[in-house]
């Protein structure tokens, strides 16, 4: 029987003071709670509607409608940075959680395997991100980091920093490596001018239409496109 102190304690992990004060975060639905227990993060708890109850199951989700499982996860110890060759992405003030948890779930699907994080964008484990992601927050690792300074790493490793810009070149037409780093930045003010004085390739996703159109993509939509054309030209 779930007491009020741990219902409040489990509620209280919407936010992100409380996520990090307890090391846990919270996943609902059955497909994300078999995706934690599949994963290699720590499962705390399973919460079955049928043997809490309607009530306590509403009173500790973080969703509007309620699922009728949750999970309360261990978060894992933060990670230092290991550069290997590979083709990355890195995430410059991406704050809206839908966004950076599609993100998520687009490197998982085009197989990379790490994302670097600017230090102020929204954290991985927000509830929305993890529902965002479907399941790759626990396929895909996410490094929080001094962007400009792991855009200086790859560089002195000789691989390419690219950059989606508005006054880039067409990816369409220029060469693109399979290795290196792909920045994707904030949602309203693009790359920052600290990463953006790294990039060595700055790239541009063409709009078709003649005359008055979209002011600039989604930065999700935005990976989505970029990734597609990386992975078919870079198999």
């Amino acid at each position: 029987m779930l007491t009020n102190a741990e219902i409040k304690r489990i509620k209280s992990l919407k936010e992100k003071k409380f996520r990090d004060e307890f090391g846990q975060f919270v996943v609902e639905g059955e497909k994300l709670v078999e995706e934690a227990l599949s994963s290699g993060f720590r499962v705390l708890a399973v919460y079955r509607e049928e043997e809490v109850g309607k009530e306590a199951m509403e009173r500790m989700s973080h969703l509007t409608s309620p699922s009728p499982v949750l999970a309360l996860v261990e978060k894992p110890a933060p990670k230092g940075v290991v550069l290997e060759r590979g083709l990355y992405i890195g995430l410059d003030a991406i704050r809206d959680p839908g966004n950076f948890g599609t993100i998520l779930r687009l490197t998982d699907w085009f197989g990379i395997s790490t994302v670097f994080a600017s230090m102020d964008c929204v954290e991985v484990f927000n509830p929305k991100v993890v529902q965002a992601s479907m399941g790759s927050v626990f396929r895909v690792e996410v490094l929080y980091c001094d962007l400009p300074d792991i855009c200086r790493r790859f560089r002195r490793m000789d691989l390419p920093v690219y950059g989606t810009f508005l006054d880039g070149s067409d990816i369409y037409e220029q060469s693109l490596a399979d290795e290196g780093l792909i920045l994707f930045g904030n949602e309203a003010n693009g790359i920052g001018p600290e990463a953006a004085a790294e990039v060595s390739s700055r790239i541009l996703i063409p709009s078709y239409k003649q005359g008055p159109t979209a002011e600039s993509l989604n930065v999700a939509t935005a990976t989505a496109i970029v990734l597609s054309e990386f992975r078919r030209r870079c198999r």
